[in-house]
């Protein structure tokens, strides 16, 4: 065994890093459509030769950990049938996956005849074959009106195309677009490969397997440095779900009970509700993501995201609940049961570790626009990522994050370009900006949501929604106040108004229509009384707080 070097380690660590780094950059300066190159809705890892976690870039969040459970499963499925050259694509919801448009590709790697690991990128891709265009199908009840299920397939094997597969894959998929940007991703794959063998070539395979062992070792102390912060016990919370998509008055309630031992963590949602029959289930793989994600919200940001980090670690979610949905249930909306799973697990937490939790974000309304482009001649998809998010909670000495501006508690600005927008649809965007007002007040506020208007800019339209923003606005803490509903409505050219359900599909329509959404802040944290008033001045003349507000919930 070779000996463990700590400057060495650290050196590994970072190299890791650097490589899931420079895939991502790849996957976004080479895809196509907007959902991977401007949303960045796709992850890029690294694992060893076992499909052990060596490190990720997210990008968002909910895909974080939706990787290595499908690279051990596919291990399992060749039974260490690989060679240099394989590419190896993989979607189904049953066999690990995470989301049915979440497609992800795999590379193994090898030194000299040795696999010593996977290159892997999963992205949302614009079309996945089934009954819509686009892949969201609010009325599925099985996964066959959803998507093409794809397990595992080599696409490529040993280098070489396997054209019969690639052409049935893509017979299936309705947009060119996709077939471009899975290329893309096998293309980060590749710079993966080459970049851990060089680190190998460089440092020696003893040594690699020596420093990533240790690695691990080093990353499992440090999330249980964490976890021993968090008082021993026994803690429970409750997010809900609202609307199956078929039956009106639906709700869903998501039960987590959390169990703090000294240095682990264990989260039991063996109380969660059952499965519904529409497509508002989870997967195995979405919903542990989730709860991954949020705990990763309260612990130390500096801890590598690699195999060790989950081992303190239990996350029980019993088959057929609506968090893990059983064969053949419909699906897709699951990685959407993010934002309430987080409220599950932030209500139980809140009391024992109250600096270290937010107060709610917003939750998701999201739209996704389907059509033929005229002037272009050529079909589109578009996820309307600016105006899906509002504001996250604020915590205990800090503000929420004004818009969000992506899904699943993502965090960061992410966004579209106004002009890349009015490019990649026949839309024309009219207003998107802060929306006063529509933060939670609180010591610290929530951050702010935003209001979007476009003309939408073709005939017969396909509108797809879907999210539970419009029943339950982000709580508040400590004192803190709730913020405001999300909205989406359409007023078509002869002056019809029309409110879509929170999971609908709406066909036919018409160009001229003007679509508006507001999404809502996060929820405050402390007594609003207690904010600083000459900051609460500057927002009241920056058009961030109303005078009213400010004098009915602030008390200025």
């Amino acid at each position: 065994m070779s000996k463990v070097d700590p400057i060495l380690l650290s050196v590994y660590a970072r190299t890791f890093k650097s490589i899931t780094d420079e895939m991502s950059m790849s996957v976004q300066m080479t895809t196509r459509s907007p959902i991977l190159c401007e949303a960045k809705d796709f992850v890029t890892g690294l694992y060893d030769a076992e499909g052990n976690m060596l490190e990720q870039t997210e990008n968002l969040p909910i895909l974080a950990f939706s990787l290595a459970p499908v690279c051990k499963y596919i291990i399992e499925y060749y039974e260490g049938d690989f060679s240099p050259g394989d590419v190896i694509f993989h979607n189904d919801v049953f066999s690990l996956g995470n989301q049915n448009n979440d497609v992800a590709v795999f590379k193994p790697i090898f030194h000299e005849e040795t696999l010593v690991g996977w290159a892997a990128v999963k992205g949302h891709q614009a079309d996945i074959g089934g009954n819509v265009r686009g892949g969201y199908n609010p009325n599925a009840t099985e996964v066959w009106q959803e998507a093409l299920r794809i397990p595992p397939v080599k696409v490529y094997e040993g280098g070489k195309l396997k054209k019969d597969v690639w052409d049935l894959i893509f017979a299936n998929i309705r947009l060119d677009i996709v077939s471009h940007d899975m290329r893309a991703q096998m293309g980060a794959c590749t710079v993966g490969e080459r970049r851990l063998q060089d680190v190998i070539k460089k440092y020696g395979l003893e040594s690699y397997n020596a420093h990533k062992a240790a690695l691990f070792e080093a990353s499992r102390k440090m999330m249980e440095a964490e976890l021993s912060q968090i008082p021993n016990g026994v803690y429970n919370g409750e997010g809900m779900i609202y609307f199956d998509g078929h039956n009106q008055g639906t709700e869903f309630t998501i039960r987590v009970e959390i169990t703090v031992m000294d240095k682990s963590i264990k989260f039991d949602y063996s109380k969660t509700d059952a499965q519904t029959d529409g497509f508002v289930n989870g997967t195995f793989t979405s919903s542990a993501s989730a709860t991954i994600l949020t705990l990763l919200q309260m612990v130390n940001p500096d801890i590598p995201h690699n195999e060790g980090m989950i081992k303190p670690m239990e996350i029980i979610i019993p088959e057929g609940t609506v968090l893990n949905a059983s064969y053949p249930k419909a699906t897709t909306f699951g990685n959407h049961l993010c934002p309430p799973n987080a409220d599950a697990i932030i209500r139980a937490l809140a009391p024992v570790i109250p600096d270290r939790v937010t107060a709610g974000w917003n939750n998701l309304l999201c739209s996704l626009t389907t059509g033929h482009d005229e002037e272009k001649g050529d079909d589109y998809v578009d996820i309307g990522f600016m105006g899906l998010k509002g504001g996250s909670g604020a915590m205990i000495g800090t503000d929420g994050y004004d818009h969000i501006g992506m899904i699943d508690a993502s965090g960061g600005l992410l966004d579209q370009d106004y002009e890349m927008f009015e490019q990649t649809t026949p839309h024309l965007l009219t207003k998107h900006e802060f929306l006063e007002d529509s933060a939670g007040a609180g010591q610290w506020r929530g951050g702010l949501g935003v209001e979007t208007e476009f003309v939408i800019g073709s005939e017969d339209t396909q509108l797809v929604t879907f999210g539970d923003g419009d029943f339950e606005a982000a709580f508040g803490l400590n004192g803190g106040e709730g913020s405001i509903l999300n909205i989406i409505e359409m007023t078509y050219p002869d002056g019809t108004h029309v409110v879509p359900n929170n999971k609908d599909l709406i066909e036919g329509v018409p160009k001229g229509t003007v679509y508006h959404q507001i999404a809502g802040g996060g929820g405050g944290n402390g007594d609003p009384k207690k904010r600083d008033r000459e900051l609460l001045k500057r927002e009241v003349r920056n058009g961030i707080i109303s005078e009213a507000m400010a004098r009915d919930s602030y008390g200025l």
